[in-house]
C-alpha cells in the first residue's frame, strides 16, 4: 500500500494550495482518508478526515472554513484544497486512510503517506 502526497509548495499569506494523494496498492473507495500536518517542533496534528462516499468531513477548528478535503474515488485519490493560508498553516502535510474515525477530530488511521511540505510566507 502506498499514499503519494503531491501539491505542496512555497505560497503567500492568503494564498492558496491543492494538495493531492494518491493511493495504490488496494482499492480504498470504503475507507476513511484524511491529512494531517506537522509543523517544525511540534507533534503531528489532524487537519481533515473525509468518509467514503465523501458526505461526512472533520475538520479541526484552525481550518475551518478555509480549508476543504474532497476525494475522487475512481482514482483512489484524496485532495485538500487550502485556502487563506496563513504563516501558522506551515508544515509538513501527511495524508491517511484507512483506520477508525471516531469523530471530533479523533482519527486514527492505519496507513500513512510520506509527507509534503507547505511553506506560508508572511
Amino acid at each position: 500500500v502506498q499514499l503519494q502526497a503531491s501539491g505542496g509548495g512555497l505560497v503567500q499569506t492568503g494564498g492558496s494550495l491543492r494538495l493531492s494523494c494518491a493511493a495504490s496498492g488496494r482499492t480504498f473507495s470504503h475507507f476513511y482518508m484524511g491529512w494531517f500536518r506537522q509543523a517544525p517542533g511540534k507533534e503531528r496534528e489532524f487537519v481533515a478526515v473525509i468518509g467514503w462516499s465523501g458526505g461526512t468531513t472533520n475538520y479541526r477548528d484552525s481550518v475551518k472554513g478555509r480549508f476543504t478535503i474532497s476525494r475522487d474515488n475512481d482514482k483512489n485519490t484524496v485532495y485538500l484544497r487550502m485556502n487563506s493560508l496563513k504563516p501558522e498553516d506551515t508544515a509538513i502535510y501527511y495524508c491517511a486512510a484507512g483506520g477508525a474515525n471516531y469523530g471530533g477530530g479523533v482519527y486514527s488511521p492505519e496507513y500513512w503517506g510520506q509527507g509534503t511540505l507547505v511553506t506560508v510566507s508572511s
